[in-house]
């Protein structure tokens, strides 16, 4: 026997496989392989309240509304109104259906007083009036419940294995594919412990409370001719009928994509290499009180439906109006997305539910409303080993990966610096961690963010301060001062501080421009001073040449007529 993971190649083998009759009830199907097995009994048992006459009830009525076969419920416990009215809750019109010739409800009085061994103890009234059932509406789902009332007086063992084997016989004589419902018994499966040797195929049932919560599982315990899943699985029992979550573990094969969604924050974008999540990644949300998860998952959601995409936002701590109305404060409108139909709130404390019925619920959620992203706000909520709240999220994760989901968890960081077992567990499972936090400084908080990590894509190591506006999320640019990464007043003091010493050093830097202005002027005005000097002695040179050569022409002039005058030749 074998998981669904490790048999779910076992399609494409040859052998011929045993003919199986589907349920309806999806994980139960899928962790059976197609069923339970066709023309032959199962035994279903269990303590009281595990839900084996709501499953019953369940087989018949799929196998009338889906594949078309017509069912017989024996009862040996309720009559037929009681029974209506009790499955009603679950949408299921058993009046309609017996008055449509598609359902026989036979109830069958037993007093317990009035059975009695005497002589050959045989079913023969049981067979005819069963037989007739069937044979009238052409029945091929039959239920019995519960078979302990066939035999409550009878304390022959030989003679209860004898009948029980006769009356499955008799069943796979007529064809049809039943379920037998059987009570719990005390170290065995069956309150005689003879029931499940005779049957072919025994699914047990167990509603077990854990801290006073209650969490239903189911498990296959025996299957002739068939694998089938072999561990335990939750399943969920509310006004939507039952739900089984087969999948212990989706495996690692599951495709990956390379298209990038954005985060909702064009700032946290631009920190992350390809500016965005990768579609089916996890990411996870972590950070104080206060820090901004909620907003931060909200612009998320707010982002994919403007992208016409369907998201399912799973709240553990608010309600639904509760959230619409603390994020339209921050500007972010997710009214309009639930009014298109494009945004889906499920909300429920954790406490309803045991750790698996929580999954189970999230699973049937996510097979509805099919959404290309999830938001879990805050896992934190849960409380609990946190083996178990490990196994749930590697579960859901899982879930939401096999379908190209991106999932966004918040998680509520406790005090201290160090994470615990159950935080540090978490983050192992996610492809992007993103870390809030408030950074005290100067008598105020401010809140930063940094990524501690982003599986496939290189990222910002940068912490970043951001703030809540009243358009969202608001990524604040790097500063950094001498000291570090300085964010609110302690920036805003730093800033004022840098912008005197700059102005101090700009004011200098114009009074040395001065003095040189007035120094070059006062060089100028010297240095005209001296070209005039030195402009009226060339003057004064020129003038005394042009008298030197006037006065050299006079005397050469006064020797030609003194030499004339003397007769010189």
């Amino acid at each position: 026997m074998t998981d669904p993971v490790s048999a779910q190649d076992q399609g494409t083998s040859k052998v011929p496989s045993l003919q199986k009759t589907p349920t309806g009830i999806g994980g139960l199907d899928a962790l059976t392989f197609g069923g339970l097995p066709e023309g032959r009994p199962t035994l279903m048992c269990g303590a009281a309240g595990c839900g084996k006459t709501l499953f019953g009830v369940t087989f018949l009525v799929k196998g009338i509304e889906e594949y078309g076969e017509p069912g017989v419920f024996m009862s040996f416990e309720e009559r037929q109104e009681e029974l209506a009215t009790n499955v009603a809750s679950l949408g299921f019109d058993l009046d309609g259906l017996v008055e449509r010739k598609k359902l026989v409800v036979d109830y069958v009085r037993l007093e317990r007083g009035e059975i009695e061994q005497a002589g050959d103890y045989d079913l023969e009234g049981l067979f005819v009036r069963l037989g007739h059932a069937i044979d009238t509406i052409g029945a091929k789902r039959v239920v019995l419940d519960t078979v302990e009332a066939l035999f409550a007086g009878l304390e022959d063992s030989a003679t209860l294995r004898s009948e029980l084997r006769r009356l499955f016989a008799f069943l796979k004589t007529k064809g049809v594919t039943a379920i037998v419902t059987a009570e719990r018994g005390e170290g065995q499966l069956t309150r005689y412990g003879i029931e499940e040797y005779v049957s072919d195929c025994v699914i047990l049932l167990d509603n077990r409370v854990i801290d006073q919560v209650t969490t239903r599982r189911l498990r296959v315990v025996k299957y002739r001719g068939s694998s089938h899943g072999t561990n335990e699985y939750p399943f969920l029992i509310d006004e939507q009928g039952i739900t089984v979550l087969p999948i212990t573990s989706a495996g690692l094969a599951h495709e990956v994509s390379s298209e990038v969604i954005s985060s909702g924050v064009a700032g946290l974008d631009t920190m992350l290499g390809r500016h965005g999540y990768y579609r089916g990644s996890s990411v996870l949300v972590s950070g104080s009180a206060g820090t901004g998860k909620s907003t931060l998952a909200a612009s998320f959601v707010d982002a994919a439906c403007a992208r016409g995409e369907r998201s399912l936002f799973f709240a553990f701590e608010e309600s639904p109006a509760q959230v619409t109305r603390n994020m339209a404060s921050v500007g972010i409108d997710l009214q309009r997305h639930r009014e298109a139909g494009l945004l889906k709130f499920e909300a429920a404390r954790p406490s309803l539910y045991g750790f698996e019925m929580h999954l189970a619920r999230m699973h049937r959620d996510i097979d509805t409303f099919n959404p290309s992203v999830i938001v879990v706000d805050p896992i934190s909520a849960f409380r609990g080993p946190s083996v178990e709240v490990n196994a749930t999220l590697l579960r859901l994760a899982d879930i939401c990966k096999s379908r190209g989901i991106t999932a966004l968890f918040t998680s509520l960081l406790s005090s201290g610096d160090s994470m615990n077992d159950s935080e540090r567990n978490v983050s192992s499972l996610m492809d992007i961690w993103i870390s809030l936090a408030d950074v005290e400084a100067n008598g105020e908080r401010n809140r930063v963010l940094s990524l501690l990590k982003a599986r496939g894509m290189n990222h910002s190591k940068q912490l970043r301060e951001y703030r809540l506006t009243d358009q969202g999320i608001d990524m604040v640019p790097v500063y950094v001062g001498p000291d570090g990464v300085l964010t609110g007043t302690a920036r805003v003091a730093q800033e004022a501080r840098e912008r005197e010493v700059e102005q101090t050093r700009q004011d200098a830097v114009a009074g040395r421009r001065r003095v040189l202005e007035r120094r070059r002027l006062a060089v100028e005005r010297q240095i005209a001073e001296l070209q005039a000097e030195l402009e009226s002695e060339e003057a004064e040179v020129t003038r005394m040449g042009e008298q030197d050569d006037v006065q050299a022409t006079n005397r050469d002039a006064d020797r030609s007529v003194m030499s004339t005058l003397r007769g010189d030749m």
